[in-house]
């Protein structure tokens, strides 16, 4: 065998989990019930594939343990089988090493300062005062204005901009494409015609975070836009000015966040979902895909806006009679005067 490989005694030691079944069972991969192979381990995170467990050829399955009856194929027993298959997944995580130095093509200020031991890739372009720190990675393409700070271990994976004052904290990881920095959409009218605000702040990215490709945010008018530790954002997210979100927040693909609004720790934002400006989201709130989110939300829990799939002739009859409904709600206050 090639690669890593791994018994399930070995994952069980690694990763505090119960054995069922032969523990010398070697693993050389991960995969889905649905295709695994031969010295593959599959999960069971979804009841939902739970008819899928009679038909896997995995060599192991990494499951809860209510669900150990269901098989006869060796299991590693966890409390969240998708927690256990995401940190043995990352076992058989490929990653090629960054070796330190500086390329040739790169151009540096002069007032700029990088670590010896962090890696700067081809044709990267780092400005005035900026500040790479131990370890970190710049990859190939990448532009980074004056005034920013990388931190150690964080990583700017190929093409990524920081405009200016950006400060990056440690072990970020920050995909290709995603602009940091840029200036927010900030206009006044005047005599008809549109004079732009200075965006005079900048951006603070937290420690562990992760931003995905093509995300970009959006430095502050006054004050800085702040993501706090280990904020999590997907791919082709906008985040407008002055935004603040919170420790260990997720947001999915396609969501826009309006400037100066506030979303809490611990939430949840599912993707093209839409928050206006100017509101505060509490800590652990989540917002379901698509929905647009108008107002401050004080209380913890789930939220949902927006019409679900219907066929189409339905749907438009319906929304014909949408036009009508505060029609029709006051001729029903009108037969029943007694209703509040």
């Amino acid at each position: 065998m090639s690669g890593p490989c791994f018994t399930l005694a070995q994952l069980a030691e690694k990763f505090d989990l119960k054995i069922m079944g032969d523990a010398d069972t070697k693993i050389i991969g991960v995969a889905t019930l649905a295709t695994a192979g031969k010295n593959q381990i599959g999960f069971l995170a979804n009841s939902l594939y739970k008819k899928q467990l009679s038909q896997t050829k995995a060599e192991a399955l990494i499951l809860r343990e209510a669900d150990a009856e269901l098989t006869t194929v060796p299991c590693l027993i966890a409390k969240d089988p998708y927690v256990a298959f995401a940190k043995i997944s990352a076992l058989f995580e490929i990653k090629s090493l960054a070796t330190p130095g500086i390329h040739p093509s790169a151009v540096i200020d002069s007032s700029a300062s990088v670590d010896p031991t962090a890696s700067i890739g081809p044709f990267v372009s780092i400005g005035a005062s900026s500040r790479i720190e131990a370890n970190a990675v710049i990859g190939a393409g990448c532009v980074i204005g004056e005034h920013c700070h990388v931190g150690a271990n964080s990583e700017l994976v190929a093409r990524v901009t920081l405009v200016t004052r950006v400060q990056i904290g440690q072990r970020v990881l920050i995909h290709p494409g995603a602009v940091l920095g840029a200036e927010g959409f900030g206009l006044a009218m005047e005599a008809g015609q549109w004079l732009k605000v200075p965006q005079l702040g900048g951006v603070i990215i937290g420690d562990g975070c992760e931003i995905g490709a093509n995300t970009t945010i959006d430095r502050g008018a006054l004050g800085d836009t702040v993501l706090a530790e280990d904020v999590r954002l997907d791919n082709q997210i906008q985040i407008g000015h002055n935004v603040q979100i919170g420790a260990h927040t997720a947001i999915a693909g396609a969501v826009a966040v309006a400037g100066s609004s506030k979303i809490g720790s611990y939430c949840l934002i599912g993707g093209a979902a839409g928050i206006v400006g100017h509101i505060e989201i509490c800590d652990k709130v989540r917002i379901n895909a698509f929905s647009l989110v108008t107002h401050s939300i004080t209380e913890p829990g789930e939220y949902t806006s927006g019409t679900p799939l219907q066929e189409s002739r339905e749907w438009r009859k319906n929304a014909a009679r949408f036009k009508h409904l505060d029609e029709m709600a006051r001729k029903i206050k009108g037969n029943n005067p007694k209703e509040d």
